[in-house]
């Protein structure tokens, strides 16, 4: 997404990237679980990932230490958490979370990790109140109303998902799955105001 927008005339300063919330497996279990054996247990192994880590290399994603799979929702309250409070962007959010479990190991499931990356990575000074965020029921109420608002709106069934709109467009556009640079830039044609047409 991130090369389609740069690739586009004038992309960075017309689009502008808002993260919301989605969880693959919500049954995962609440503290994570070990990588491999969450893949043996569902796919039958971690075979699925070639690909992805392949693409994600290109991209400078190299999984290189995904050790862990998992329960994302207290990372999805730091990302509502640091939007609100401290005017941290979800794209900042969301590569900090990215780094911390892919390529450091790292467990974003647990209260104390996610306060890590909210303190150490994103630079925020309240890792108490986070904390408290955290553990406290209305956060997780709002996560989940977000996704469920998302499914409802745009029949989300799994990610990546892409909700594209601009001005003066009642219905945006949806698209579902990994995306060509090509598909986003026929939908920026459409919306891109003036000269970018």
């Amino acid at each position: 997404m991130w090369k389609a927008i740069n690739e586009f005339p004038g992309g960075p300063e017309i689009f502008s990237v808002k993260w919301k919330p989605y969880m693959i497996d919500p049954g995962t279990a609440q503290g994570g679980e070990d990588f491999d054996a969450y893949c043996r247990r569902r796919w039958g192994g971690s075979g699925w990932t070639k690909n992805l880590r392949a693409n994600g290399r290109s991209d400078g994603a190299a999984f290189s230490d995904w050790r862990h799979w998992p329960n994302t929702l207290n990372a999805h309250k730091l990302v509502s958490y640091v939007d609100s409070t401290h005017d941290i962007d979800t794209d900042t959010s969301n590569a900090a979370l990215f780094e911390a479990l892919y390529e450091r190991g790292r467990n974003i499931s647990t209260v104390d990790e996610v306060v890590r990356v909210g303190v150490e990575d994103l630079g925020i000074s309240d890792g108490d109140a986070l904390r408290s965020y955290l553990n406290s029921d209305e956060s997780g109420e709002e996560v989940h109303n977000e996704i469920e608002d998302g499914r409802r709106k745009y029949r989300i069934k799994g990610v990546p998902f892409f909700v594209i709109g601009g001005p003066g467009r009642d219905k945006p556009y949806s698209l579902s799955g990994a995306q060509s640079i090509r598909a986003f830039h026929e939908i920026f044609d459409e919306i891109a105001p003036g000269p970018h047409r």
